[in-house]
């Protein structure tokens, strides 16, 4: 692709939208050309902050009459699949909200339309561009925790109930995809269970448990009926300890030179000894998570390069997810994931 900005279109203008076309318009290296929704309402919206803006309900017409190099689809989950199967199509590089789809066979479908198309497929795992996580990777990969034993992360609040998806489906894609993006590995199995108090048949608070071929570990609890919001990823390494709190203003890492002391670092015959260290907390500059995740497609739109979430990031999610609806269906039993890598 030339010099010249990408020209975008994008879909959904609903709940997330907004913020993506925000970004879109603001960056340099986009063009805003079109968006598409089927509420006359919303499309009143952009009408009336985006002039310059193609409005449309017909995602035919926006992909065959605008001249598009991309477009972005921020709609309701079970429309993932068909819209951006149309995109594809299309020979338009794709960007998708997550979950990219709701099955694994319509994930591994987009995967190989879009290779098959040539054409970039970018899952939104917003976290995968969040300063401190990007910051916390690097950490990791320098030995700085020495070996990662286990890792659990938090996502609860007393929020918005969803009723056609339940809360793992809505809120872990963010927290499997940092843990795959952390560990570098996939799960080889997951167990789960769940309740559903507030809905029947849609479970609103779950915990589940992924079990990696390393023999590493990793928990999820997330939930919309909790007294506390709290969005907090713990990581025990062999070495030190760290505590990220995404909901602390700017102190996000907390670094704990904790551990126990290794056999081979003790007398003969002694006892384990625990290590108190100190606590420190690196500064670590933020910037918006989105606007990096955004310009990350540019850049790979312009330059064919793998977006960092790439359709098989997204699958492998996916995976995970269904994994973990079946284990819940089977009373908290281990699932296989299927995954090898």
């Amino acid at each position: 692709m030339s010099g010249a900005p990408v020209r975008v279109g994008v879909v959904g203008y609903g709940y997330w939208g907004p913020n993506l076309v925000r970004n879109l318009d603001r960056l340099g290296d986009a063009e805003l050309v079109a968006v598409c929704d089927l509420s006359q309402s919303n499309l009143a919206k952009v009408a009336s902050a985006y002039s310059n803006v193609a409005t449309t309900s017909d995602l035919d017409a926006m992909l065959r009459d605008h001249g598009l190099d991309a477009v972005v689809v921020a709609t309701s989950a079970p429309s993932h699949f068909a819209i951006a199967s149309k995109v594809i199509a299309a020979g338009k590089h794709c960007f998708v909200e997550k979950p990219l789809t709701l099955t694994s066979a319509d994930a591994e479908s987009l995967v190989r339309a879009a290779d098959e198309a040539e054409v970039v497929l970018m899952v939104g795992h917003l976290m995968e561009y969040h300063s401190a996580i990007g910051w916390i990777r690097d950490y990791i990969a320098q030995g700085e925790l020495g070996d990662v034993l286990y890792l659990y992360m938090q996502r609860l609040n007393l929020g918005k109930v969803r009723t056609e998806e339940n809360a793992f489906w809505s809120l872990a894609p963010h927290d499997i995809s940092v843990i795959l993006y952390l560990l570098g590995e996939a799960p080889d199995r997951v167990s789960a269970s769940g309740a559903a108090y507030v809905t029947p048949g849609v479970q609103d608070t779950v915990f589940a448990n992924l079990h990696f071929p390393s023999g590493k570990m990793a928990n999820i609890h997330v939930s919309w009926l909790d007294p506390h919001k709290v969005r907090r990823l713990t990581i025990v390494g062999t070495r030190k300890m760290l505590v990220f709190d995404d909901m602390e203003a700017t102190e996000k890492i907390w670094i704990y030179d904790r551990g126990v002391e290794p056999k081979e670092a003790l007398p003969y015959g002694a006892d384990l000894q625990l290590r108190f260290g100190d606590i420190n907390v690196p500064w670590v500059p933020m910037k918006e998570p989105l606007a990096i995740e955004v310009q990350h497609f540019l850049d790979c739109c312009r330059n064919g390069s793998t977006p960092r979430s790439d359709g098989r990031d997204g699958l492998r999610v996916v995976r995970v997810l269904e994994a973990a609806d079946e284990s819940m269906a089977a009373a908290g039993a281990p699932v296989a994931t299927g995954m090898e890598v």
